[in-house]
């Protein structure tokens, strides 16, 4: 790799599985070093071993405002600094309006919306002292495009587009180009809860080739390189901006 990251000290959340485990890895490849902050503490254990020196888990309940504060602070302690925050942790919860609980809308928006807002506040201090910092939010096609089934989770990563909007606007002065990523079908367990409700995975294939140009669902190595260039010094005018991983879908 290039080490197009070198020196830079991250944060991710849910960088233990799916797409979050992607980025990981490719931070990692490009010479970052990385805080990952879940709350699977078997899985995330495991990438301190296979990272030695470049990773280290710190779990936390991220619908917790002291635990997102009391793992920024460890994390930065440990990188002794913050140059990116990357906010990919998410929840999917399916379901009609009429059957969807009131408590599954709250657990939707407090992990999708409330923690990247809970984390941006307790780490903007060290993103303003590191000087030409980030923050990545990951967003969702859905947040453009509400899916039936989905109104809980499409309505959690429109917020989260406009969040990332707000606070580019408000951090340029400090800084801190913010960003959302927005990936349409990726082929990973995360989307379980929207395949069942549509039927089974038969039924998604026939979805994904009827809307999507490319035909086909992406990997989540395919989503990750851009998580890359946004953390990246490249990126050093993108501000502002809710980029598509789509394959196409969304035109």
């Amino acid at each position: 790799m290039s080490e197009r990251l070198l020196g830079k000290r991250i944060l991710l959340t849910g960088g233990v599985a799916n797409i979050g485990l992607a980025i990981l890895k490719a931070y990692v490849a490009e010479g970052a070093t990385v805080a990952v902050v879940d709350r699977d503490t078997e899985k995330g254990e495991a990438l301190n071993a296979e990272f030695p020196g470049a990773v280290r888990f710190f779990h936390a309940d991220i619908s917790r405002e002291e635990d997102i504060a009391a793992a920024v602070q460890a994390a930065a302690e440990w990188m002794n600094g913050l140059d990116t925050l990357c906010l990919n942790a998410g929840l999917q919860l399916s379901g009609g309006i009429e059957d969807f609980s009131t408590d599954n809308w709250d657990r939707t928006f407090a992990v999708n919306v409330r923690s990247g807002f809970l984390f941006v506040k307790h780490a903007l201090p060290l993103l303003r002292a590191a000087g030409n910092s980030s923050i990545t939010f990951m967003s969702s096609l859905a947040g453009k495009r509400g899916a039936p089934g989905l109104l809980a989770y499409s309505a959690s990563k429109a917020a989260v587009i406009n969040m990332a909007s707000a606070l580019a606007q408000e951090l340029a002065s400090d800084g801190v180009r913010v960003n959302a990523v927005c990936p349409g079908w990726i082929d990973t367990p995360f989307n379980q809860p929207i395949i069942d409700l549509m039927g089974g995975s038969a039924r998604q294939d026939e979805v994904v080739r009827a809307n999507v140009p490319l035909g086909r669902q992406a990997l989540p190595e395919e989503v990750a390189p851009l998580f890359v260039y946004l953390a990246s010094n490249e990126a050093s005018y993108v501000t502002a901006q809710a980029i598509n991983v789509d394959g196409g879908a969304y035109n």
